[in-house]
């Protein structure tokens, strides 16, 4: 994918987690309550149906305990262990979502996720997240698209690198 940094916000960093870890940290509900937003968020509730146009949706909770709107999303690509692309544009089945209001961003976006194996075990992470205007990736990155997306990669492969 060829990135449009008028347009995209990226996260790369090689990991030393498996792309199998990192694949089951983004897709086990489970498992992406434990890590997806930075603390002291955090997800109180997780439904995936992990399949093109299959429901992505998250709720958030504030230090406070003030859930956010649920985020809800689908899948555009599912390639186990290797990419995941899911956008909050389209809900399951494909069907479009209703235009977001400020409270729940405001914009929407696409996330292409890759996983590439590294010699050694780890992997190559790269998270793309492309918006639709120019001041629709400008207002996720003074949201804090950076560091809160490295903080939620920390806590993932800090999760995935624990001893079972």
């Amino acid at each position: 994918m060829a990135i449009n940094p008028e347009l995209d916000l990226v996260i790369q960093r090689d990991v030393d987690v498996s792309p199998e870890a990192l694949w089951k940290g983004w897709t086990d509900p489970a498992t992406l309550v434990k890590w997806f937003c930075p603390r002291p968020w955090k997800v109180v509730e997780c439904d995936i149906d992990l399949k093109p146009g299959g429901l992505f949706r998250t709720v958030m909770q504030s230090p406070e305990g003030e859930n956010q709107p649920e985020g809800v999303g689908t899948y555009l690509a599912v390639e186990p262990n290797r990419r995941l692309v899911w956008t909050n544009a389209l809900g399951p089945g494909f069907r479009l979502n209703p235009t977001p209001t400020d409270h729940n961003l405001g914009f929407f976006f696409v996330v292409d996720l890759t996983f590439e194996p590294l010699p050694g075990g780890g992997t190559r992470y790269r998270a793309v997240c492309t918006h639709q205007t120019a001041e629709a990736r400008e207002a996720h990155g003074k949201m804090g698209f950076q560091q809160g997306w490295g903080m939620a990669l920390d806590q993932l492969v800090e999760l995935m690198s624990m001893p079972a």
